[in-house]
């Protein structure tokens, strides 16, 4: 066995089930020498319950045993979703206790007596075996989810952020990224990692505002078969399950105060320790920490540990609210714009209208990129052959729209948009009036749907646009 080998099997955890102890003995410490963390078993009962702990990677088992056999063995972890991989051993070379165990869920089956180098031999391959498979489910992601196209800033605030990401990305630096809600913190976060030397790993995002404080330290790092009510089975948990690639806890702020502590010790110490375990696992992760409150102001009422705090922010930065980056919002709209085409199957060209460009510049989205996003969503949902106008805004979107944009009745030089417009909402109010009030009679009357006259009546409120003087009759309440 090579070096490289050697150390690879270092964070291989064996469980050697045999109710001979000279057996389990002799073969211990081969495997200790060869790198691996080794625990033994004299019975399937005792091996089960080292097994529920969640903690084993591979079991190399014998099949016969005192209280029930290593296929059982075999069956009652994979039933309680246990998932170590199984070596069997047996004294009889029986080709259908072979394929039983094989069934049973066994990854490989030896003959005793065995070889220590064989045993060593066939627990690289299933290493292997795990790594490849553990591969495979991140390639597939990636495949199914595979990197969307990012979009060219304009402002200087942002393009210094991206030189900011371009530099901590490739180190293993923690990261706190702060901003208003809906600035765009996980795509920040998601940027870091697939720009990383983990590319290739996991990348676990996290709400921890979304998780019941009573159910978050197991969510975290894990827990043992019956450490809690209705823990029926052993779980990785998050930090485990993002082993080699990047952990993204959204919402720090929302962290417990006994959850920091925990927090802290995982990052000093690099290792978590399930609940109900006494054993530590290593946890090789990337921490990157987003929240949109003041983590300083926090500190400083006692609500958020100061030392995690400094842990957290060794690479802070920060993502302005678009308010103050105007620049990025007419290109940001055309991006959204295009990826949500895509998304809803919409194959036709789509346009603005002049005035539609001017009022999403002049609004101040207080909701940021995440707001944009459904707005321009409703937008293209609402859009008549691919033409974005004014009543496909949502009203308090339309009231914003800057002068000139649409001038209020009444007022001389309007344009041939705002006399159509004008003469349009006489006739819609006047088909109301006809109908005694009644707007689906009136939308029908009219050719169009009730949600379009709607829209139509909110847009005109919203931009301040009466009801021309061709007809006096009273208007509708």
């Amino acid at each position: 066995m090579n070096k490289s080998d050697t150390n690879t099997m270092k964070s291989l955890e064996v469980l050697i089930v045999d109710d001979e102890p000279a057996i389990r003995e002799v073969l211990a410490v081969h495997l200790e020498g060869a790198g691996c963390k080794v625990w033994q078993a004299g019975s399937g009962s005792e091996a089960f319950a080292c097994l529920a702990k969640g903690d084993i990677d591979v079991a190399v088992s014998d099949i016969k045993m005192p209280d029930f056999t290593g296929i059982e063995l075999v069956r009652r972890a994979r039933a309680a979703g246990i998932e170590t991989s199984f070596i069997m051993m047996t004294a009889y070379a029986s080709v259908d206790t072979a394929i039983e165990a094989i069934k049973a869920g066994a990854s490989d089956y030896m003959i005793k007596p065995v070889r220590n180098d064989e045993v060593v031999h066939r627990l690289m391959k299933v290493r292997d075996l795990r790594r490849l498979s553990s591969e495979n489910r991140v390639l597939r992601n990636l495949v199914l989810g595979s990197r969307e196209p990012q979009f060219d800033f304009a402002s200087a605030s942002m393009k210094q952020l991206e030189r900011m990401i371009a530099k901590v990305a490739p180190t293993d630096s923690t990261v706190l990224v702060t901003g208003e809600s809906g600035t765009g913190k996980g795509v920040i976060a998601r940027q870091i990692h697939q720009n990383s030397q983990r590319v290739d790993g996991p990348f676990i995002p996290v709400n921890c505002g979304a998780i019941p404080e009573n159910l978050m330290e197991s969510e975290l790092f894990g827990h043992v078969k019956g450490s809690f009510t209705g823990a029926d089975k052993a779980r990785k948990g998050l930090f485990l399950e993002a082993d080699k690639g990047t952990i993204f806890l959204d919402e720090i702020g929302e962290l417990p105060l006994a959850l920091q502590v925990k927090l802290l010790h995982v990052i000093e110490e690099k290792s978590i320790r399930p609940v109900g375990s006494e054993q530590a696992r290593r946890a090789d992760v990337r921490i990157v920490a987003a929240t949109n409150r003041d983590l300083a102001q926090m500190v400083a009422e006692g609500r958020f540990r100061e030392d995690l705090y400094f842990r957290l922010s060794v690479f802070h930065v920060h993502v302005p609210p678009l308010r103050e980056r105007r620049q990025d919002i007419p290109g940001l709209v055309r991006f959204l714009l295009a990826k949500a085409a895509k998304r809803l199957n919409t194959s036709e060209d789509i346009n603005m209208d002049a005035d539609v460009e001017e009022t999403l510049c002049a609004y101040e989205w207080p909701g940021n990129v995440r707001e944009m996003e459904n707005v321009v969503d409703r937008a293209l949902i609402l859009a008549d052959e691919g033409r974005i106008t004014m009543a496909d805004l949502p009203p308090h979107v339309a009231r914003v729209a800057p002068p000139g944009s649409a001038r209020v009745a009444g007022e001389g030089g309007d344009s041939l948009r705002e006399q159509v417009r004008r003469f349009e909402s006489t006739v819609i109010h006047n088909a109301i009036a006809d109908a005694n009030g009644d707007r689906r009679a009136a939308a029908l009357k009219l050719g169009i749907g009730l949600s379009s006259l709607y829209r139509k009546l909110e847009e005109y409120e919203a931009l301040g646009i009466l009801p021309g003087p061709a007809d006096n009759r009273p208007q509708p309440r």
